[in-house]
């Protein structure tokens, strides 16, 4: 237990876990959720009286105790699976995930996770994130998706990295083999509820995202205020069959919400190859591409996405840095297929 106390500085918030989130040393990495729970189990006390209301009001001067248990042992079962590790330092470490692997155990995937590898690799050498000695994912990709993720080893670089994917100052570029050619020139696209051109060929989507309203499982673009604010940036790179008939794509993420560039690319009607949840029955042209692409492209087992680049401020140092990833083998077998001659 680590008794940790805190004055109440000039003007605070009108509500104590706002205060708290405020005024408790950065050091100390306790988020404005953790100090709810921590109020909600008794272990705060504001002036000696035990505070159990986060909407509790506070004036300056006020002297919060806060009692931090040790943190628990995380309920997962550590496994040794190879991981692709870019950086690691005592706060942080960047992999290259491969498509396949679910970033989180779930009731369908109770093992074989990054979570799994990744507690086997930390060795059991962890800070107890959100009070529990866990691996700090701060954001995911989906399983069926490649490419780099970053985890937090330690309680300040854990909030650090929250906040900055939380303000979208975060750089997180993908690439994306998608059917058709976005193209700004193209009425239909331009036209499209949502859609607009950034300039220098980039397109922008604009939406809303939240659950389908009858397909749990699915995304689905909203307006008028409804769902999580996202935006997509699109740029083709390269155009594949004759005429031109599916395309890489490179989607750079101002938000971050599940399922994202799927979700877009299919509403502007550019739903990513090999995607069975957005893509719908889309048909890969047959006569615009080589036999080698068609098939290639007929057959892509997954959405053909891999986030390529990951750039972010280091927690503790301070320090600008990017992360690249080459596409994995099956994404440039397709392209290899795709940019064959009929």
């Amino acid at each position: 237990m680590t008794i940790l106390r805190v004055t109440i500085a000039a003007d605070p918030p009108p509500r104590l876990d706002k205060a708290l989130a405020r005024d408790v040393p950065e050091q100390a990495a306790l988020s404005r959720t953790r100090l709810a729970r921590l109020i909600a189990e008794g272990a705060v006390t504001v002036n000696g009286a035990m505070a159990a209301n986060p909407k509790a009001p506070v004036a300056e001067g006020d002297t919060v105790t806060i009692a931090v248990p040790e943190a628990r042992d995380y309920d997962v079962v550590a496994q040794d699976i190879p991981l692709v590790i870019l950086f690691e330092d005592e706060d942080l470490l960047v992999i290259d995930k491969p498509a396949g692997m679910v970033v989180h155990p779930a009731p369908g995937t109770p093992d074989g996770t990054l979570v799994n590898a990744l507690l086997h690799h930390f060795g059991g050498d962890l800070s107890g994130i959100g009070g529990e000695k866990r691996p700090g994912i701060v954001h995911r990709i989906d399983k069926d998706t490649s490419g780099l993720l970053v985890v937090a080893k330690s309680d300040r670089a854990h909030h650090g990295l929250a906040r900055q994917f939380e303000k979208h100052t975060a750089r997180r570029a993908y690439r994306a083999v998608v059917h058709g050619v976005p193209d700004l020139a193209d009425p239909r696209l331009m036209g499209m509820r949502g859609v607009s051109s950034s300039g220098a060929g980039v397109l922008t989507i604009t939406s809303g995202l939240a659950r389908h309203k009858t397909d749990r499982q699915r995304q689905a673009v909203y307006f008028d205020g409804q769902g999580r604010h996202a935006i997509t940036h699109a740029r083709t790179l390269e155009r594949f069959g004759t005429p031109a008939s599916m395309a890489l794509v490179e989607c750079r993420l101002e938000t971050g919400r599940t399922h994202q560039i799927r979700v877009h690319m299919a509403h502007a009607g550019h739903a990513l190859v090999g995607d069975q949840t957005y893509g719908g029955r889309r048909r890969v042209p047959e006569k615009a591409l080589s036999p080698a692409g068609h098939a290639a492209a007929s057959r892509f087992p997954r959405q053909a996405l891999h986030a390529a680049e990951l750039g972010f401020e280091h927690p503790a140092t301070g320090e600008a840095l990017l992360f690249e990833a080459p596409l994995p083998e099956d994404m440039s077998q397709l392209i290899a297929a795709l940019r064959s001659a009929p």
